[in-house]
């Protein structure tokens, strides 16, 4: 599989596009596919595609609304405000920013057809692959391995957003695609763990240059890691730093010397990624038409100045701009500039914008709207041919650090991995405690999405977001959208407190 066939999955347009139409849920788009299963899955090739289409649903953002995870958790943190227009555009995002959030006014519509129907799609190619005839062992292994961590990839979102999900790990039949009742997170998390090990097993430990963008036996370790780092339980810790340990100390990843140069989109795929998620300006889903199937990339556009003149970035929608608190905590960090925009300076260099709903003339830079990279085909404000990087190695070093302190384990290791990180800044060391930790992730991870999840894993959600409407015991996850709520009939129930 190369890298063309990860990034243009035009194959969908055949035998799978049905699987992602943004109109109807996931239970809806189920019978879709069994009009294909007798004439798929016939050979190698159409394994590959089958693949394909399970890592093309980690590249939609805008399917059930525009949902793309690192500038919408970062909305959800005290890392930047809803911005927009005005407080009625994008109100799923205000509503999260504030957290006002209910059953109808929600990101989760998104989020969950999102998930299920990667989950649906590596259900069927786990049903089917056994029957594909003249399939080499090897290549059936590794293709299983991977569906079942993508799978796996999924289900952590779910759990992670929605906690009593349905748990579904094959096709079903028609007549039960309403009556499937909640698990509870525990054996969630059980099924995630039990094919992240079964993937670590079975993947190879790099990716040839052509394949980048597929899961290595390290992306899934990482993931794995993080699986047990979110449930919290202190007893495992120890599990979780050897895990990232794995990881840490495989040979195949290294900082980046430059901490500017993790996030330039020409350096894709660098030493530090680990998990990293794809875009192209050249896909034919980039225009209006295509938009809510969830194709394309909209992030770079929603978070930059809107209706910006000048050098360096192109006009964004001024979305997700920079909270004042954020901008305080990184007030001197050699980070700063590579993180955060200042509008500032932009005017003083002459540059113009028009600032928008919660304007605080800080925009998010690591994944901002850069004309270098503007498409010059289809629509570029849908295309931008820039990457995400979920998972990259000064994370999995901080989380190594974390659990480390969390077991009692090693603190010198702990030190070690934790000033790697400030070193490669020009920062002075520190001494491995949980506050200079999770400083240290605040600061190094800002606006990548992490933040959020920190914060509601370790329990300190209320205390930090309190302050901008979060409520204990209720905010910790989403509502379930209530179409799902309501097309099973009550079968789903819906989360306390909403």
């Amino acid at each position: 599989m190369r890298l063309k066939h990860i990034l243009y999955p035009t194959l969908l347009a055949a035998g799978l596009a049905g699987f992602s139409s943004c109109d109807k849920d996931f239970l809806e788009l189920q019978p879709k596919g069994t009009q294909l299963e007798s004439n798929f899955y016939q050979n190698e090739e159409q394994v590959y595609q089958a693949l394909v289409a399970v890592y093309d649903v980690l590249q939609w953002g805008t399917s059930g609304g525009y949902t793309m995870k690192q500038p919408l958790l970062t909305v959800a943190s005290d890392e930047a405000y809803a911005g927009g227009s005005d407080a009625s555009d994008q109100p799923s995002w205000v509503a999260w920013d504030n957290f006002t959030l209910d059953p109808y006014i929600t990101p989760s519509s998104g989020l969950w057809q999102k998930s299920y129907s990667g989950v649906y799609r590596a259900n069927l190619l786990l049903s089917k692959i056994e029957q594909v005839p003249g399939l080499s062992e090897p290549v059936k292994a590794r293709v299983v391995a991977e569906t079942k961590a993508l799978r796996a990839y999924f289900y952590f979102d779910l759990v992670r957003f929605f906690g009593n999900v349905p748990l579904i790990t094959e096709p079903i039949p028609n007549s039960e695609l309403y009556t499937q009742p909640q698990a509870k997170p525990d054996a969630v998390y059980a099924q995630i763990e039990q094919d992240l090990n079964d993937a670590r097993a079975a993947l190879p430990t790099t990716i040839p240059a052509g394949e980048k963008g597929r899961f290595s036996r390290y992306t899934a370790t990482a993931i794995l890691g993080k699986v047990i780092m979110w449930q919290n339980n202190n007893a495992r810790m120890a599990e979780a730093a050897q895990l990232f340990n794995e990881v840490n100390t495989s040979g195949v990843y290294a900082l980046q010397e430059s901490y500017e140069d993790v996030f330039r989109p020409d350096n894709a795929f660098n030493s530090e990624s680990i998990l990293e998620i794809p875009h192209s300006s050249k896909a034919a889903w980039g225009d209006w038409n295509w938009v809510n199937g969830g194709e394309g990339n909209v992030a770079p556009q929603f978070v930059g100045p809107a209706d910006y003149s000048g050098p360096t970035f192109t006009g964004g929608w001024g979305f997700a701009p920079v909270s004042l608190e954020l901008v305080e905590a990184m007030e001197g960090d050699p980070r700063f500039e590579y993180t955060i925009i200042d509008g500032k300076k932009l005017k003083e260099e002459g540059a113009t914008y028009n600032t928008r709903y919660q304007n605080t003339d800080y925009f998010i830079r690591k994944y901002a709207p850069l004309a270098a990279y503007r498409s010059t085909v289809g629509t570029p404000e849908l295309n931008w041919p820039i990457n995400e990087i979920e998972i990259r190695l000064a994370d999995t070093y901080l989380l190594e650090a974390e659990a480390l302190v969390r077991s009692g384990g090693d603190t010198n290791r702990a030190k070690e991995l934790l000033n790697a990180v400030r070193a490669r800044v020009g920062l002075a060391p520190v001494e491995p405690t949980l506050e200079n930790i999770y400083r240290e992730r605040r600061l190094e991870l800002a606006t990548e999405g992490h933040r959020y999840f920190d914060l509601v894993r370790t329990g300190r959600a209320a205390a930090v977001l309190g302050p901008l409407g979060f409520q204990a015991n209720k905010n910790e996850v989403l509502p379930i959208p209530q179409q799902e709520v309501d097309i099973t009939n009550g079968v789903l129930k819906q989360n306390p407190g909403y």
